[in-house]
């Protein structure tokens, strides 16, 4: 009997959704993925580039919080919008010709003095500051009670042995503080190094509500989710590429052999 060369091919791939790129359905959701993540990683950006201002701190006045040549980020806010325990970027013209970083521990209304038992005592409530070096008084020297005129600020650094601040201004016709109008900003997160966002200055509770954070954090999850989907939409096509081709291989032609 006469045997006869048979040979076996694979079925062909159906429709014309499928091809060795993937298919057209996951092209298209692919060029989304990339267009959505382009808008969501430049519009981060853009985002933050309008709310925030870089700075780069010279001086440890504020450390432990912020030591010098650290580099933080500061949203662009309204001098209105200060409460007490923020940390601002200020600029007068008494205290120096350039922009200088502190917390400010009363507003208009608020009294203010130092030291009982080592605490800052506004409104004749002792405040926790936590943010302080460890067993470090609020002042290394104490002062009267300052009544804060409306429309200013007290303002004191972090590093309270060496820091110039309203306590070095007391003598001055403002009593040292600051006009509310003179702060630029509000400190958000120290980035370089990346000691994130700022504490909480819970100590100041008491006395009224602390500012919200700003929308840093949102920001971030924006940057990061669009580089996702455009590494996630861009990788799409190689991927699908090379699968197609192995699947193309496996499916292709073989020969059965003689019967």
């Amino acid at each position: 009997m006469g045997g006869e060369s048979m040979t076996h091919t694979a079925p062909r791939s159906g429709g014309s959704d499928t091809g060795p790129e993937g298919s057209r359905t996951g092209q298209r959701l692919s060029g989304l993925a990339v267009a959505l993540g382009l808008v969501l990683f430049l519009g981060g950006f853009a985002w933050g580039a309008v709310v925030y201002r870089p700075y780069t701190v010279p001086t440890g006045s504020m450390t432990p919080t912020i030591a010098a040549g650290d580099r933080i980020l500061a949203q662009r806010v309204d001098g209105a919008e200060v409460r007490r325990g923020d940390v601002v970027v200020f600029k007068d013209a008494t205290w120096a010709n350039a922009p200088m970083v502190k917390r400010v521990v009363a507003v208009g209304g608020d009294t203010v003095s130092c030291c009982q038992d080592g605490k800052l005592k506004v409104n004749g409530k002792e405040i926790d500051e936590p943010y302080l070096t460890k067993g470090e008084p609020a002042e290394i020297t104490g002062f009267p009670t300052v009544t804060v005129p409306e429309g200013r600020l007290f303002l004191l650094g972090d590093e309270r042995g060496s820091s110039l601040d309203s306590t070095a201004h007391l003598t001055d016709a403002a009593g040292g503080t600051v006009a509310r109008s003179a702060v630029d900003a509000r400190v958000d997160a120290v980035v370089y190094p990346m000691n994130g966002m700022l504490p909480r200055p819970t100590g100041f509770e008491a006395l009224g509500a602390l500012s919200s954070p700003g929308p840093l954090r949102t920001i971030i999850a924006l940057v990061i989710g669009g580089a996702v989907l455009v590494l996630g939409g861009g990788a799409y096509g190689p991927i699908a590429k090379r699968t197609g081709a192995a699947r193309a291989r496996r499916e292709s032609p073989e020969p059965a052999g003689v019967r």
